[in-house]
């Protein structure tokens, strides 16, 4: 039995992500009525309590659909906050006093991985790590060595079992759901494997520049902000082989897919800058940081060997949207005399901002000849109050339910794979905003094969 936690504190309580998503998340759980324990607020800013429910209230007002007056109430009667510096043992002795007794309190760390020693031998010494779980934020390290400095440095304090890394992409309704449809229709299993399927594409988009965060962009570029670790959670959820059951199973499972993914070389990757990001604050003149980066991944298992997966991610982009695309192969012979057969039988997957799953088939026209179009079989669910990824993930975790956290061997293999073109191991290619990237990043596919761009629904699937 796992013990639920008692009370949840979170380092770096006045800054960014508790503004934008914590204290809405904290709502929605008091709305959904999934949240009694104390919420204890550590922060180096000088405030006082009143000040940290004013900040907690300006941002229900300006992220979380407007402050509810019973809910707020609900959320202030639950508040406490430790003000002072994370060096300083007399913080921590604070947090001690203000945890009052709680057995199973679970630690935020919402602060630079810069600080997690600092935080993590201050709760030990507090003894505020005994029975507790700590949750931390990517980036989980910049490189494969300094990811395992850091799990190196959580484990001094924290078992395994209690460290719980959040990629918010785990803890999204439509990236279970994919896990769902994969392992819950057997339909699905005797095709997706190498000898039906000719390809897999993702795609994830954006149609937004750094908007003013020119400067973690210098720091991070997409591959360290979203192939590294998004893009390689979908990558493990379509790749990996079906679970034991729930919980630790589909880690074990996530884990060995990603074992299996081949290390990147130069020649598999194509990176992008858009026009016009040196002229953003904080940018360098010259920088060589890729806005969109594109790659070729092959994955050395009986299952997928022989089968490309190729990836995009990007910003200023033409459309916001993340989208799956597994291609199947075409049939054998040509049974009717067609010029073509036109686009192959595929499975769309799109992850956001809707969640759709569908199915291209080839259908007869309508008349007297044996000729076919393409069409897509839709399914589409609109979700009603969907639970937001950190309502669901800090439920998790006060459950003690790792099954959508990244472990330590999985967060080293994403590390591993990416590694060795981080920097400037390829040249980066200007593109126009708006445009799909750089043209050089069709030399990544295959003969005959054409990236998949993300459409309006209704377009013809032939186009």
């Amino acid at each position: 039995m796992v013990d639920q936690a008692d009370a949840l504190v979170f380092f770096g309580a006045t800054g960014d992500l508790a503004y934008k998503k914590i204290f809405p998340s904290l709502q929605s759980m008091i709305r959904h009525g999934r949240l009694n324990m104390p919420v204890i607020g550590v922060a180096r800013q000088g405030w006082n309590l009143d000040q940290f429910k004013a900040r907690a209230k300006a941002s229900l007002d300006e992220h979380g659909g407007g402050a509810d007056p019973a809910l707020l109430n609900k959320l202030f009667s639950l508040l406490k906050y430790v003000d002072g510096d994370y060096r300083n043992a007399e913080t921590f002795q604070s947090l001690r006093q203000a945890l009052n007794g709680a057995k199973h309190p679970m630690h935020y760390l919402a602060i630079p991985p810069s600080m997690f020693a600092t935080v993590g031998e201050g709760l030990a010494k507090s003894q505020c790590n005994i029975g507790a779980r700590i949750i931390v934020e990517k980036p989980f390290g910049r490189s494969l060595d300094s990811a395992r400095t850091l799990n190196s440095t959580l484990s001094k304090y924290f078992p395994e079992e209690a460290i719980f890394r959040i990629d918010h992409y785990l803890g999204k309704e439509p990236v279970q759901s994919l896990l769902y449809s994969r392992f819950a229709n057997a339909v699905l299993e005797p095709l997706w494997n190498r000898n039906y399927v000719a390809s897999v594409q993702i795609t994830m988009a954006e149609n937004i520049g750094v908007q003013g965060r020119g400067s973690f962009y210098e720091e991070a570029g997409a591959i360290r902000d979203v192939l590294q670790n998004h893009i390689m959670q979908l990558v493990a959820c379509l790749a990996m082989e079906p679970p034991a059951g729930e919980g630790e199973p589909i880690r074990d499972e996530r884990a060995k897919a990603l074992t299996l993914v081949r290390t990147l070389s130069p020649e598999d990757v194509v990176r992008g800058q858009f026009a016009g990001y040196r002229d953003e604050k904080g940018v360098a003149g010259d920088s060589t940081v890729e806005t969109f980066a594109a790659a070729r991944l092959w994955i050395d298992s009986w299952r997928w060997a022989g089968v490309p997966f190729y990836i995009r991610v990007g910003k200023c982009l033409p459309v916001s949207c993340t989208e799956i695309v597994v291609d199947f192969k075409k049939p054998p012979q040509h049974v009717f005399r067609e010029a073509s057969i036109g686009r192959s039988n595929h499975l769309r997957f799109r992850v956001s901002p809707e969640v759709i799953l569908a199915m291209g088939v080839r259908v007869k026209k309508i008349g007297e000849a044996l000729e076919g179009t393409s069409v897509e079989l839709i399914a589409q669910r609109h979700p009603h109050d969907e639970m937001e990824p950190y309502e669901r993930l800090l439920l998790d975790a006060a459950g003690g339910k790792a099954d959508f956290f990244a472990r330590e061997d999985q967060v080293e293999e994403a590390w591993r794979i990416v590694d060795p073109i981080l920097g400037n191991a390829t040249p980066v290619h200007s593109y126009t905003p708006g445009t799909w990237g750089p043209a050089e990043a069709q030399s990544l596919l295959a003969d005959g094969v054409i990236w998949r761009d993300p459409r309006d629904e209704g377009v013809n699937p032939d186009a």
